[in-house]
């Protein structure tokens, strides 16, 4: 009689003997299929913008000079995508098209007269397309444009603080 580790050996090997394939099922398969798909993506013209704020000071005195100060806008437009930034003409009381006004506060009815240009004392920056906006074109990464402002000399108004609000536009 035949030991039983060597009968469950015999057994065993007699049943793998039996089902040809078994064994090496998983060195092959039967067959295969395959599918392709499309990953697809439209770029459309597209911008965005932002503006940092612009501060003249805030221990001014008397404005016998002329008070000038620098603020960056910062685009980002679709490569190629032409485009052009206007300012329009702020919150100021009295404000219109490029003539800009700083007002002040509460009852104060005083005003501070200010410009906001494109390049330091050269063409005003206003919101009419094609006349004083500034134009460019994307490259797809952000571009920084620099609003130069001036207050001129002028007569001082009462101490208090002064602000307009300005909204910068992307038109593409």
């Amino acid at each position: 009689m035949l030991a039983p580790t060597f009968r469950k050996f015999v057994f065993g090997a007699i049943a793998v003997a039996m089902l040809p394939g078994l064994a090496s099922a998983a060195a092959y398969s039967n067959g295969s299929q395959t599918s392709s798909f499309d990953v697809t993506m439209k770029i459309v013209a597209d911008c965005t913008i932002a503006a940092n704020g612009l501060d003249f000071g805030q221990t001014q005195g008397v404005l016998a000079r002329t008070v000038t100060a620098s603020s960056a806008i910062n685009v980002t437009c679709t490569n190629t995508t032409p485009y052009n930034v206007g300012l329009n003409a702020g919150t100021g009381a009295g404000s219109s098209g490029t003539a800009r006004y700083l007002s002040g506060t509460g009852a104060n009815t005083n005003t501070v007269r200010f410009n906001l240009y494109q390049a330091p004392g050269a063409t005003l920056w206003g919101n009419t397309q094609g006349t004083d906006t500034m134009a460019g074109t994307g490259s797809g990464a952000l571009q920084t444009l620099t609003v130069y402002g001036e207050i001129p000399a002028q007569a001082s108004p009462a101490p208090d603080s002064y602000k307009s609000t300005i909204t910068a536009t992307v038109y593409f």
